[in-house]
Order: C-alpha cells, then structure tokens, then sequence
C-alpha cells in the first residue's frame, strides 16, 4: 500500500471533480474513509462520511448479490428458464430465445443488446415508465422493443436491458417491488443504512452531480429508472460493506451468502477469464481482482477488490470527467494503492 504517492486534492483541481468519497478495505474490514471537496459546487455542503453519491452500473453488484441470496434460499435457479418467473413481461419468442437464464443476464451472456442511446436518465418532459413499457420500446428510454439477437451464452454484450429483466424475474417470484425486496434481503440485514433507489424530499445528504466543466447537471440528482441496472443511491461504505460480506462468504464466515454462491459469483463465465456473475474479473499479482465501474451522468465510479487476500478500494466521485475511470483521478488512486 502506498497511498501517498497520490495528492488527491490536487488531483481533483487538475480533474475539476467537485468531490469524492473513498474507503479503504483491508483485512476484510474497512480499515479507513477518505473524503474530500464539495458535494455541490459553490456552497458549504461538504462530502461527509455519510454522503450519499449516484452509483450508476455499481447498482449491477448489489443486484447480483442480491440474486445469489434468493438463489441461497431456493427462491430463485439461476440456471432455469427466466420466463418461469416472468409474469408481466416475457422474452419474445424468436429462433435464440428458448431458453435465457439469470446467469446468462448476470453475466451479459444472454445475447440481448441494448439499443443505441437507450437507457439515459430521467427526462423530465416525460412520465417515469414502467418496466414493461420500457422493454416493450414504448418510451424514449428504450424505443426498439427488446429481444434476444445472438444464441444465448455465445457473445458477452453488456446489457442494461439484461438487467431490467432481471428486475422483472426478482418482482415476478417475490411479488413485490424490486427496492422492497432488495431493503427485505440485502439493506437491512446487512445494514446498509445509507443505500436507496428513492430520493428524499430532503436531499441534504445526498450529492449532486457535476459535468467536466464544473457545472451542476440538471437537475441536480440523476436519476435512473431502472434500478437493478443503474438507480442506486449509495455510500463508499456501503459498498465496501457489501464487498466485505462477499469475502466473508467466501470464507465460509458469512451468515448471508454461502461459500458455493460466493465462488460461483467469482468464477470466469461464457468461456470469458474477465467475465463473473454481476462483478468483472482480473488476474493480479495479488490473485484474482474482482470490479464494478459505475459511470453515469455527473458521476463516477468504481469498487476494485482482491476477495481472497481481503483487499479492496471503493471511491465515488460526484463529476463526469469524461475520460474512463482508469485514465483520471480513480485510476490514479486505483495505481497509489495497488
């Protein structure tokens, strides 16, 4: 560990990132909490340990765990049909479509593509959809209704689609709303006090979002609607926590998640060495590196961990920069670090 190779101040006034929140995982345990700068731009709100960031496709990590628990409880087969539980909405049948299943969408292996310059933010001149509506290409969120394109396990195709879908799987077997569900199995558990899908009238813990030339997005707060893809609100430290259970599980040592599902989530899938269950994988002089990168309108991203050696590094910033994550300020701590 080296992390004063890097002046991350400085590095956010050279980057022009309004503020960033950061924790240290070491030992399986969260070992420090970093915060720096502004949570808006020309006022006294300050990043605070409990300040709350938009976590983009991070929201794909907490909805894989959240998977793999259901699945630990024989509600959910991530190896059976996914039109089992689909009650709403249903895959359209065409010539690849026989059989998808949640691992085949956990890990962008289904062969469903996203359409080009689907799934923005809230538009404010438009009703927030529905799921259905919005799988269906009835919306400007998603315009070209949704279906499989390639034999199911063959291509990885990143897809915010696939998760949408999943969404729909985990509403259609619970009966309940998928942000219920998920505060039933994960938040409260695991305590992850500070996540959501849902801003509060008061917003004073909550940031704003910045674009690269240090203006506030509009409307301050982006929103997703769609949550098991993008919408989750959350903290560095309730990510780390989630990153710490994992580790646990895989230990043996969690009460929540088995050793066997842990794995599984860790385990190379569609013949792909980077590609796990809702994490992304890397080979590492430290062992196996597991990531989620979230990088949204106004805000950046990324949790980075090495779940066997018990290591790992969450920071959230509130400013798009405009560059991928590894080529600014997070890729400088992420190299300060390890």
């Amino acid at each position: 560990m080296k992390p004063q190779t890097i002046n991350i101040q400085k590095q956010m006034e050279d980057d022009q990132i309004a503020g960033v929140s950061m924790v240290i995982i070491k030992g399986s345990t969260i070992s420090k909490v970093d915060c720096f700068g502004s949570l808006e731009l020309r006022t006294n709100r300050r990043v605070k340990r409990d300040s709350i960031f938009n976590a983009s496709s991070i929201s794909k990590f907490f909805t894989s765990i959240l998977v793999m628990t259901l699945s630990e409880q024989g509600i959910l087969d991530i190896d059976e049909n996914i039109n089992k539980y689909l009650s709403s909405w249903k895959i359209p049948m065409n010539p690849f479509s026989s059989f998808i299943t949640l691992r085949h969408l956990l890990s962008h292996h289904s062969g469903i593509v996203d359409p080009e310059g689907g799934f923005p933010e809230i538009m404010p001149m438009f009703d927030a959809p529905s799921m259905v509506e919005i799988l269906e290409g009835k919306t400007a969120y998603c315009e070209t209704p949704i279906e499989v394109k390639y034999e199911p396990g063959s291509e990885f195709l990143y897809s915010d689609a696939g998760f949408c879908i999943i969404q729909l799987v985990v509403e259609g077997a619970l009966g309940n709303s998928f942000e219920e569900v998920m505060k039933e199995y994960l938040f409260l558990p695991l305590q992850l006090n500070n996540s959501t899908f849902r801003l509060p009238q008061s917003k004073d813990q909550f940031s704003c979002g910045h674009t690269k030339n240090g203006e506030l997005v509009n409307g301050k707060y982006t929103i997703y609607p769609y949550p098991a893809a993008s919408g989750l609100w959350t903290t560095p430290t309730d990510v780390a926590l989630l990153v710490v259970e994992l580790m646990k599980a895989l230990k043996g040592k969690s009460n929540h998640l088995s050793s066997i599902n842990a794995k599984e989530m860790i385990k190379p899938q569609g013949g792909k060495e980077w590609s796990g269950l809702g994490v992304f994988l890397d080979s590492h002089e430290k062992g196996i590196e597991i990531s989620s990168l979230g990088w949204g309108v106004g805000f950046q991203c990324m949790m980075v961990a090495f779940p066997l050696e018990e290591a790992g590094l969450v920071i959230m910033t509130n400013t798009d920069t405009g560059v991928h994550q590894l080529k600014g300020l997070i890729g400088e701590v992420y190299r300060a670090y390890y």
